[in-house]
């Protein structure tokens, strides 16, 4: 296997959603292990060491859980994560099939335990192959504020490496898309107004895609919504969202003790502003997506 090899496996990920939602449990539980081998040489780990640090990574990054599965989400890529990439084995050293329960309590009694293979863990140990290869895991799998905050999150510092070249490419955002966004909504943020400028040029302002660019939100204004820097990056943590009637909402989930924190649970009911032309609102199809995938509700 070469690096060209290696971002071809990873850019192929099985992630089958479960019940329409998607599930970027294999992107993260790899992203902790790029962590894991970058910090200490190796990324072998253990299921009971494992599954508390890539369980909080899926309930943070991913859409939310029943309270009852939330603790022992690790599991399901623990057993499923491709062979090609993943070797798995009990306590004895014996093989542990791709076929195996995705169950926790079958793992511990087990005492089952996961390393990437050693031609991919060579792979990794070149920091160019590691950052492209997280890279492409990022860019594929979630918005990059949310890359940012995951990066943080499993430790893992890629500013000085290499970029992926030409294995798998990232889906080009349509040229004059945010210009067009940002027009239509007047330069303000539609939830808040702000309008900030320095001189003639907005700052602070972006388009935010409702349904996320890299899970094939299309660059349409029906998809979009301009956006303070603060907002846009509560709307892609889920801590904001919409209805169908385009009026915001706030996570249950969201507390916050000062006043400026405050601020955000009085967005609560507040209709977006309507953009031009008016026929051009976001489209409820994607607003219906972005509270299924996305927006922090109470699990049932």
């Amino acid at each position: 296997m070469d690096r060209d090899g290696l971002l071809r496996l990873l850019g192929g990920l099985r992630t089958a959603r479960i019940d329409a939602v998607r599930a970027p449990h294999k992107p993260l539980l790899l992203l902790w292990l790029f962590g894991r081998s970058a910090g200490t040489g190796s990324s072998q780990a253990r299921y009971a060491d494992a599954e508390e640090p890539v369980s909080r990574l899926i309930n943070e990054f991913g859409p939310p859980a029943r309270p009852a599965t939330a603790r022992q989400r690790a599991a399901m890529p623990f057993v499923h994560l491709e062979r090609e990439l993943w070797d798995l084995r009990d306590g004895s050293g014996t093989e542990i099939g791709p076929h195996a329960p995705e169950r926790r309590t079958w793992l511990l009694d087990r005492d089952a335990v996961g390393r990437l293979r050693p031609e991919v863990e060579d792979l990794l140990a070149i920091p160019a192959n590691l950052a492209a290869a997280a890279r492409l895991l990022l860019d594929l799998h979630f918005m990059p504020v949310l890359a940012e905050l995951i990066r943080d999150e499993v430790d893992l510092d890629l500013d000085a490496a290499d970029r992926p070249t030409t294995v798998v490419r990232r889906r080009r955002r349509r040229a004059g898309f945010a210009e067009e966004v940002l027009r239509a909504y007047a330069y303000q943020c539609a939830m808040c107004g702000f309008d900030g400028a320095l001189g003639r040029n907005p700052v602070g302002l972006e388009a935010a895609h409702v349904r996320w660019h890299s899970q094939h939100g299309p660059d349409r204004l029906d998809n979009a919504v301009a956006l303070c820097s603060l907002h846009h990056t509560l709307l892609d943590l889920g801590v904001l969202g919409l209805t169908g009637e385009r009026l915001v909402r706030v996570s249950e989930l969201y507390v916050a003790r000062t006043e400026a924190g405050r601020r955000i649970e009085a967005l609560a009911g507040v209709p977006l502003s309507v953009p031009r032309p008016a026929g051009k609102l976001v489209d409820v199809a994607f607003i219906d997506w972005h509270d299924k995938q996305v927006f922090k509700s109470p699990a049932g």
